[in-house]
């Protein structure tokens, strides 16, 4: 009987701790907002560039901190996944990179565009996606974004245009998609990314010219994470000032490791091109943490220490949480609760992600046109035939 009672008391008190912390946290006074110095962007061919202070209310912080969690949690949870064999192919993961996503994400409006390359699930989330539908489609599965058919590199949403495998092609389908932007005459804008490894590609020289010539709203961002593949940016590029190689576009560097000064950058380069001026170009210097995709270690052609060194200095999740902690906008005991939560939404997505049925064969033909009456698709062999519905 003594054992019993001890055992139902042990029970009631973990069950009063949560409740007990959270109103601890709630009963705190917390400041509204705080004012932060950030890093001035280096700038080419501009007068003047974003500020150099801003300021950062306590939800706004909040939402990025769980945000960039999510990302972080998501993708090592991809990692697990791909060593798992759950997830197959090519499978590129932005672990590092989180302040460039949310940053981005939160200096432009939900009706603005975005396209970019293949280390796209950090903006597939940023852009409203949920992680479920995030992994399932790595895990090809039904319920994946793009119902398992897309897998890693070719997931889309509204606004959201990939994920794209072709290296340096997505750059002229922004230039399009800012042009359709201008034809239609909405205030809207496309952010166009790509990687270091794709600055040197002769099809982005030609989509600055056209949307230089033609001023269209187009805010070039190339993502400087110094490895393109394996390959060093130094031993790659004859400039490695990527912010100046649109020549005749104005450019600024930017610290991309910073999600307010990634912020703060893209309110700017936004405005500039709203106001009629034409595009502007913008370099993120990141850094990734895992290799170029999943079939690369990342550590032979760069130290395992200069990695730690990154992780331990420059880590985007930790320069929000101590700027937050210091200036009384949040509690380490809160952003821990934040941190629980998101490990439990990561693990609820992986197991949906795990036990989605596939899709089925015969939905092999579905979607080849967006508008169109079904029809019939011919398979290995003439014999073979699929039905295509739209």
């Amino acid at each position: 009987m003594r054992k019993m009672l001890a055992a139902v008391s042990r029970v009631l008190s973990g069950a009063s701790q949560k409740p007990a912390s959270r109103v601890l946290v709630a009963s705190r006074n917390f400041a509204n907002d705080a004012t932060f110095e950030i890093k001035k962007c280096d700038l080419h061919r501009l007068e003047e560039g974003p500020p150099v202070t801003t300021v950062l209310t306590r939800e706004d912080g909040l939402k990025y901190y769980r945000m960039m969690q999510t990302v972080r949690r998501m993708e090592l949870k991809a990692d697990q996944l791909y060593k798992q064999k759950i997830i197959r192919g090519f499978c590129h993961l932005c672990d590092g990179q989180e302040a460039c996503c949310v940053g981005l994400e939160a200096g432009i409006n939900p009706t603005d565009h975005l396209i970019t390359a293949y280390r796209a699930h950090g903006f597939t989330f940023t852009r409203g996606l949920s992680v479920r539908e995030i992994l399932a489609e790595l895990t090809g599965r039904k319920g994946g974004c793009a119902k398992g058919k897309g897998g890693s590199m070719h997931m889309y949403a509204k606004n959201f245009y990939g994920g794209n495998g072709i290296v340096g092609a997505q750059v002229p389908l922004g230039a399009g998609i800012a042009l359709a932007c201008k034809y239609n005459g909405k205030d809207e804008v496309c952010l166009t990314l790509y990687g270091d490894g794709a600055a040197n590609q002769g099809q982005i020289f030609e989509a600055y010219n056209m949307a230089a010539l033609w001023k269209l709203p187009c805010i070039f961002i190339c993502e400087n994470n110094r490895y393109g593949m394996g390959t060093s940016v130094e031993r790659a590029a004859a400039s490695t000032d990527y912010y100046k190689r649109g020549d005749f576009i104005p450019g600024l560097r930017v610290d991309g490791m910073d999600i307010l000064c990634v912020r703060e950058a893209t309110k700017f380069a936004a405005a500039y091109c709203r106001s009629g001026k034409g595009p502007i170009l913008m370099e993120l210097q990141t850094y990734r943490y895992h290799g170029h995709s999943m079939s690369d270690p990342g550590v032979s052609y760069r130290t395992r220490e200069e990695i730690q060194e990154v992780r331990s200095k420059s880590d985007p999740i930790m320069l929000l949480k101590d700027r937050m902690v210091n200036s009384n906008l949040a509690s380490v005991e809160e952003l821990k609760e934040i941190d629980v939560e998101v490990r439990k939404e990561i693990e609820d997505a992986a197991q949906f992600a795990t036990a989605d049925p596939e899709p089925p064969l015969e939905e092999l033909g579905y979607h080849i046109y967006s508008s169109d009456p079904p029809f019939e698709v011919r398979g290995a062999n003439q014999w073979i035939k699929f039905k295509s519905v739209s």
